[in-house]
């Protein structure tokens, strides 16, 4: 058990109420001893059952152990009444505990000596009281009219000290008790059985514990012992077999989920921490069933799996995704559930990864459910999925805070979540927290996946005339300036006036920047640029693949209308500046990637389609100039000082 200051309030209250009641029975039988003394033969049955009581064997899977003492506690019930069976079983639990146990804590320490002493008790003054039957040492009774009665005495005795432990531990580890008792106790019954068998055997033949009784019972208790011992021990090897295929099994689905979200940019630490996440707000929302617990364990690795099917463009495309692209996203909860369906899960894990993108109002993808038909965990790990990726760096979009991320759940309570799991979350998130997960794949295997990305589709238009309707003969005389002042043909003073007056209706931009790639760091260098914050970013290194234009280097995908904060971060954002949107599109010469051209804009969602087409055939002619040597060498010219250009 935990220590008793971290019980929930229902569980200090159950445990407290049965060590008052053990504690009260133990006074009352001790009033009974003084009153009326049972003798020896009592004090050797005790002897007894202490002795055989520490010749114990572990229960599998729980913190509980099984003697063959029932035959001497049965033996002293019979024999000597309710007092004296309640007394042996308090010296049994307390000399056990003290001896095997003794640093437990002392509310666990009181619990297991109370909680036999009560069952017995109870079960012992309803025999009494329903049979009739006087102890065995005052009015003898044949052993036909002692069968059911000692039946019953032992079945209630057995289902109340079982139960009584199932629900401490039920308590303790947040499951059923019924889940608990059925797979841990029900066979534990055929000790109390046994045992009460002998002690009929035991006082219906002679009243008097003789040298010649103990030679036919200790052999009978000696043999039950050791038949319960290599069970338990075939029992205890079956379950850490099965613990280890268990662990097996985990530790293939998490390997799985990690390559996929690799595959999606998206670090190991992410399904980890979804998981925790999960699993803790399923047990703070009462779930019990260790079937469903289990299975959003499962669905919490593996809800992501239907992204094998989506383009890696798609999946870490810095920015808004096109109703085109949004439906192939959308595609990745039904795949994904048949990805699954082939593997025979003991638990429901496909519809949760069917179904985690449902929405409470209906509006969700694939099936469009509502309300309480969406599965419970699904309704939970869509709850804590969005909670971690808002909290978490994304190609799209920097982390936000923990209270920005409740905020927008709470937003979308009753819409997009279920309330009663946006609620409960936003009250326990802080303790269920998961705290020391790994925080991503290691660098070698992520670097090796991100490499295959490299092979992307569809490539930009180049340079070449354009279609009707889309530029005309000023645009691209307006086009041309500015290719000659970014590679440096033309200075910033010659062409400026020219881009000022043309571009500011063309391409309204504050900022436009030429990275040049570096084939010996695979890295984008912002070489050239215009506009007043081009002095803050000059030199900036981009990784390929990553923040924004390194995304488009990597894909070779046109963007528009990212956050220029992805590729700037506070650069962005000073006094004097203030970008809200940005256009980036890669520089390419046949195959090769030269560079990537970004225009930044202090307009939010300034960049449109007609935009889009004008800086792919920059970037175009951009790339030929450089590769065929149309301008000179950008290393003989001097480097064009920055001029501000606005929007108009």
């Amino acid at each position: 058990m935990q220590r008793f200051a971290r019980l929930r309030p229902l569980a200090k209250a159950y445990v407290a109420s049965v060590v008052l009641a053990g504690f009260a029975t133990v006074l009352q039988s001790a009033s009974g001893l003084y009153t009326h003394p049972f003798g020896a033969q009592w004090l050797i049955l005790a002897a007894l059952t202490v002795l055989t009581g520490s010749f114990t064997i572990k229960v599998p899977s729980i913190p509980a152990r099984i003697s063959v003492s029932e035959t001497f506690v049965f033996a002293s019930v019979l024999l000597f009444g309710t007092a004296a069976g309640t007394l042996t079983v308090l010296l049994e639990t307390l000399i056990i505990s003290l001896w095997r146990r003794p640093q437990e804590p002392l509310h666990r320490l009181l619990f297991n000596i109370a909680a036999p002493a009560f069952s017995i008790w109870l079960s012992a003054t309803t025999f009494f009281w329903l049979s009739g039957i006087q102890p065995l040492s005052q009015e003898g009774t044949t052993l036909a009219a002692l069968f059911l009665p000692l039946a019953a005495l032992t079945a209630t005795y057995f289902l109340l000290n079982s139960w009584l432990v199932a629900v401490a531990l039920g308590f303790e580890r947040q499951q059923s008790a019924a889940t608990i008792w059925w797979n841990n106790f029900t066979w534990v019954s055929l000790n109390y059985f046994s045992g009460a068998s002998l002690a009929a055997l035991i006082v219906t033949y002679t009243r008097d514990l003789e040298l010649s009784t103990l030679a036919v019972i200790v052999p009978l208790l000696f043999i039950s012992y050791l038949t319960f011992k290599i069970a338990m021990q075939r029992v205890e090897d079956s379950n850490r077999h099965l613990s280890e295929l268990n662990s097996l099994y985990l530790s293939t689905i998490e390997t799985l989920a990690m390559a996929i979200d690799a595959k999606d940019q998206i670090t190991h630490g992410h399904i980890r921490r979804v998981q925790a996440y999960a699993v803790g707000l399923a047990r703070k929302l009462g779930v019990v069933d260790d079937k469903l617990i289990r299975a959003i364990e499962a669905a919490s690795l593996l809800h992501d799996t239907g992204k094998l099917a989506v383009p890696e463009y798609i999946l870490n495309k810095p920015g808004r995704l096109t109703a085109a692209e949004f439906e192939k996203m959308k595609l990745h909860a039904s795949v994904g559930a048949d990805i699954l369906s082939a593997v025979a899960f003991p638990f429901p894990v496909v519809p949760i990864v069917r179904h985690h993108h449902e929405n409470w109002d209906g509006t969700g993808y694939p099936d469009g459910l509502t309300g309480t038909d969406i599965p419970l965990g699904a309704r939970i790990l869509s709850v804590v999925d969005c909670f971690d990726a808002l909290t978490s760096d994304r190609p799209y979009r920097p982390r936000l805070s923990d209270d920005d991320a409740l905020q927008i759940l709470m937003q979308r309570r009753g819409n997009m979540y279920d309330p009663w799991v946006v609620d409960t979350f936003a009250k326990v998130h802080q303790e269920i927290a998961p705290a020391g997960l790994p925080q991503g794949l290691p660098h070698d295997a992520l670097k090796e996946i991100a490499s295959a990305r490299q092979e992307v589709a569809a490539l930009p238009v180049s340079a070449g005339a354009p279609g009707p309707n889309v530029i005309d003969s000023d645009r691209t005389f307006t086009v041309r300036e500015l290719t000659r002042v970014l590679v440096g043909e033309a200075s910033a003073g010659d062409g400026g006036a020219a881009i000022a007056e043309h571009l500011g209706q063309s391409l309204a931009f504050s900022l436009c920047v030429l990275y040049l790639n570096d084939p010996l760091t695979a890295e984008l260098s912002a070489a050239h640029g215009l506009g007043d914050a081009w002095p803050l970013v000059r030199g900036l290194r981009i990784p390929i693949g990553q923040r924004l234009s390194g995304w488009v280097a990597a894909n070779r995908q046109t963007i528009s209308n990212s956050d220029p904060a992805l590729d700037l971060g506070a650069f962005g954002q000073t006094r004097s500046v203030q970008l809200k949107s940005c256009l980036s599109a890669p520089v390419l010469f046949e195959d090769e990637l030269v560079g990537v051209l970004t225009l930044y804009s202090a307009t939010l969602d300034g960049f449109g389609e007609v935009h889009r087409r004008l800086v792919e055939i920059v970037a175009g002619h951009i790339a030929h100039a450089l590769k065929l040597g149309e301008f000179d060498t950008l290393e003989a010219k001097h480097r064009p000082k920055a001029i501000e250009i606005r929007p108009s």
